[in-house]
């Protein structure tokens, strides 16, 4: 594996890979790699002839009062875990390769971005859609791939490809792999390491409550009640608020205060400890 730190270097590398007409999938990530991101380079090997993995953590994403600094990099374990997987490439650029001096852009993705983490995290989705967007620009991917688990993200990024025309990837090539879980039914996020082992025990609740809140739901309950219901249930689980809890339209995020049978999924935040930890759930 290729570890690759300017951007002429890696335009060099990925042109390389691509010789003789061979494919490339693209996995970005931010690093604090796990079981999740491992999900998701064993599914792009499966999509393309070779992968590229990024690792950047974005501060653009981060509000002021976030956790940048205390975000954990861990890049020589991470790119050992990529090179086990069969990773090409690890594109690890700096915040001035990405960002450089007079750097002036801002892609900004109106609508889908403007609830749920969006309305939390002012300004958050603005720096993923410009980063992922540079990074397209950047590998040139055949297909892209992103876990489920930060369901928003999967559809400001799907929404900025298709409204700018992207073609590598085009739009029907960002994939979305299934959320990975443990074995308590925890979605694995980096931010879980910040739990104690008590606190890790709780969060499991979450899931359970949203499954609960599904089942109910297609059962033919009141959307609201059962979102209330949920919602009393997280935090009797022991977590400490709660941002949101909403059944949303899977493609435009719209909110439903009813269910008719389309494409949707429950889409949560909520605070446990010194986490903030976000989980989804479709209605199939």
């Amino acid at each position: 594996m290729q570890t690759i730190n300017r951007l002429e270097d890696l335009r060099d590398a990925v042109d390389a890979l691509k010789n003789g007409g061979k494919t490339v999938a693209f996995v970005p990530t931010m690093g604090a790699l796990h079981e999740g991101h491992l999900t998701l380079m064993r599914n792009a090997r499966q999509r393309a002839d070779h992968v590229v993995a990024s690792i950047f953590v974005n501060p653009r994403q981060f509000g002021p009062t976030e956790d940048l600094d205390a975000y954990p990099r861990r890049l020589a374990a991470d790119a050992a875990l990529l090179e086990a997987e069969g990773v090409a490439i690890l594109w690890a650029p700096t915040v001035d390769q990405m960002y450089p001096q007079g750097y002036a852009t801002n892609i900004g993705v109106s609508g889908v971005s403007e609830v749920a983490c969006g309305a939390a995290r002012p300004g958050h989705f603005d720096g993923v859609a410009t980063v992922v967007c540079k990074l397209f620009n950047q590998v040139l991917p055949d297909v892209a791939l992103f876990g489920e688990k930060d369901w928003q993200q999967l559809a400001v990024i799907r929404r900025m490809a298709r409204d700018l025309d992207l073609t590598q990837p085009h739009v029907d090539n960002i994939v979305g792999v299934e959320t990975v879980r443990e074995a308590s039914g925890l979605a694995m996020s980096s931010r879980n390491q910040y739990l104690t082992a008590i606190e890790r025990e709780q969060a499991a609740q979450l899931s359970a409550a949203m499954r609960r809140a599904i089942a109910a739901i297609k059962d033919g309950a009141d959307v609201i009640e059962s979102l209330d219901a949920m919602k009393a249930n997280i935090l009797a689980a022991g977590f400490t608020s709660i941002d949101y809890g909403d059944l949303r339209d899977a493609a435009t995020l719209e909110t439903l205060f009813e269910w008719d049978g389309r494409e949707a999924r429950v889409l949560v935040a909520a605070r446990i400890g010194a986490a903030r930890l976000i989980d989804n759930m479709g209605m199939e």
